[in-house]
């Protein structure tokens, strides 16, 4: 059974952020090839939304609070733990984290950095393209946003 977490970075424990971040770096660095500074000095202003199946992290995404990432609240950092994909943890933490940021940020505006191949994921919870493709840490993203 998976259990929800929705904490601002002061309240993880040290283990928490440790399995937040050995995530993190498994799929985006790891996984995905793409070598780039995971601890970025976001996530100290975020708001980290994560499920977790006894210790283990399973499914994350952290809310960028407005006016660091962008001028809107930004969702990032979405990843689902390889061994456990295909359980719709992923779906379902993107719905958490979009509810848990628009009660913290007072606003359901959000915008993304999304991969490419993500795309049509996002627009389905009403996130409409608004760039062109570009490279980022060397996979095509388009940015991404909700009103």
């Amino acid at each position: 059974m998976i259990t929800w977490h929705f904490k601002k970075f002061e309240d993880l424990t040290t283990t928490e952020l440790y399995n937040i971040i050995q995530l993190r770096i498994e799929v985006f660095v790891i996984e995905q090839n793409a070598p780039y500074q995971d601890c970025d000095g976001k996530d100290f202003e975020s708001l980290h939304m994560y499920g977790t199946i006894g210790d283990k992290v399973v499914a994350y995404a952290r809310g960028i609070p407005a006016g660091i990432t962008y001028d809107e609240p930004c969702l990032g950092r979405v990843v689902t733990s390889p061994e456990y994909r295909g359980k719709k943890y992923g779906a379902h933490v993107v719905m958490l984290a979009l509810e848990a940021m628009k009660t913290n940020f007072k606003t359901s505006n959000c915008r993304i950095s999304a991969q490419l191949y993500l795309q049509e994921f996002y627009e389905s919870y009403g996130f409409v393209r608004v760039s062109d493709v570009y490279l980022e840490d060397g996979l095509p993203h388009v940015e991404m946003l909700r009103d």
